[in-house]
């Protein structure tokens, strides 16, 4: 934290504030306006919060110009070519790397606590055999509080950390077994003698009738992504489970909270967008340019999907890592595998919009979105799935932020503040009088 300050003055009454500059260790200076509205009775006006910091974190750093990712202060480079998704995990949570033994440990605690409660099998059977998994996964992370409620102490550090735990143990078998239960198979129980990612691939594909062995250039690829979507600062659902936590309310609440803001089509839906966009494309018959033309027409609602982003302002350097696995995934299948016309699609697409001075200008570079809906439908994963494991992915970003926030001596209940453009007072009329 610096010294400086700004001096606001208001105009209409000649006032003036000193207002704080608070500086990080990264990223721009940031002004604290903590006293603006008892200073000088104003609020400010930032939908989308655009320009405004809710809060002072540790965990995760963003420069959208340059194109950067950091957990704790590693680029996210560096952990996709030599860490794995459990490391990591550790590494959101703890803000160190783990030693071999401190490694050792935390997988032994998840692995202890991946199974579900029996009487939480039977309360899938209470969905329509047709739900959403998301719709499940929402339902039932909520409904873990009725199960664990010995770890419903949000001041308890180490009641903090089992129910962290036991939310990265469990959320695989959740996910899976929504799943299962949305095709009509039975349920596979996590194994303890496999890895994190192996435990979820066996989860989702194998089967009573026969043995499943993990393809590992399929674990890698799912390793991947569950690393490049782990953390990514303080998006829509990570303020969700901020702003949801902030009132003390369980982790099971909060998460479920966050899994229903990152349901939007708008946030956790956009690979599921891309392959719609990229099979519509490869139907229709025509030519490239004429759907790079329509994205250009201000008048014509058609965009292209996984290209943008709100943040990043360069290339998303989680789309450079992905696009690798997903050409290596790709060569696995053999260049008769169904989805290869989607990946040559998508890479003329990627090719056209980075030449076309619309796009370069606007710097709309490919996302990582562009490229995981490729990989999930690589390895016959369901669009209605693909948010789903985003959601297990996040589950140990928004359990840091949670901590993060819950332990923060500063921290308040959310309580935005708005614009009110309603009516003035105004005075009760009787029935018979209007």
């Amino acid at each position: 934290m610096g010294n400086d300050t700004v001096t606001l003055t208001d105009n209409a009454t000649g006032k003036h504030i000193e207002l704080p500059v608070l500086k990080g260790t990264d990223g721009p200076d940031t002004i604290d306006i903590r006293n603006l509205f008892k200073e000088l009775g104003y609020f400010t006006f930032d939908p989308g919060f655009m320009s405004t910091a809710s809060c002072e974190s540790k965990i995760t750093f963003i420069n959208g110009k340059q194109g950067e990712l950091r957990y704790r202060g590693y680029p996210i480079e560096q952990l996709a070519e030599q860490s794995s998704y459990p490391e990591v995990c550790y590494l959101l949570l703890y803000g160190e790397l783990p030693a071999p033994q401190q490694l050792e440990k935390y997988n032994q605690s998840i692995t202890h606590h991946s199974m579900l409660d029996e009487a939480i099998r039977r309360f899938y059977s209470g969905f329509r055999h047709d739900a959403h998994p998301m719709a499940i996964m929402v339902a039932v992370v909520g409904a873990l509080a009725a199960f664990y409620h010995d770890t419903m102490d949000v001041h308890d550090p180490v009641a903090r950390e089992i129910a962290a735990h036991r939310l990265i143990a469990k959320m695989p078998t959740i996910a899976a077994w929504s799943y299962k239960y949305s095709i009509g198979q039975p349920y596979v129980y996590p194994r303890n003698e496999l890895g994190y990612t192996a435990n979820f691939l066996r989860m989702m594909f194998a089967t009573p009738t026969e043995d499943y062995e993990s393809n590992p250039v399929y674990e890698r690829a799912m390793d991947l992504i569950l690393i490049l979507h782990a953390d990514h600062e303080q998006n829509a659902s990570t303020s969700t489970v901020r702003l949801t936590g902030s009132s003390e309310a369980s982790p099971f609440a909060a998460l479920s909270a966050g899994i229903g803001s990152l349901w939007g089509p708008a946030h956790g839906g956009a690979n599921e967008a891309v392959i719609n966009m990229l099979e519509e494309i490869i139907s229709s018959g025509k030519g490239l340019q004429h759907y790079i033309d329509r994205a250009k027409d201000k008048n014509d609602r058609f965009r292209l999907m996984g290209f943008g982003h709100r943040v990043y302002k360069n290339y998303d350097p989680r789309a450079k890592i992905i696009r690798k696995i997903c050409h290596d995934l790709l060569a696995e299948l053999g260049a008769n595998n169904p989805n290869q016309e989607l990946l040559d699609t998508a890479m003329k697409l990627e090719r056209i919009a980075l030449e076309d001075d619309y796009f370069v200008e606007r710097k709309l570079y490919p996302n990582v979105d562009f490229y995981s809906g490729i990989i999930f439908r690589a390895m016959n994963i369901p669009m209605n799935m693909f948010t789903v494991i985003f959601a297990l992915a996040r589950t140990v970003g928004w359990l840091s932020h949670w901590m993060e926030m819950i332990s923060d001596p500063e921290a308040r209940i959310g309580r935005p503040r708005q614009l009110y453009n309603g009516y003035q007072k105004r005075d009760y009329e009787s029935l018979d009088k209007r």
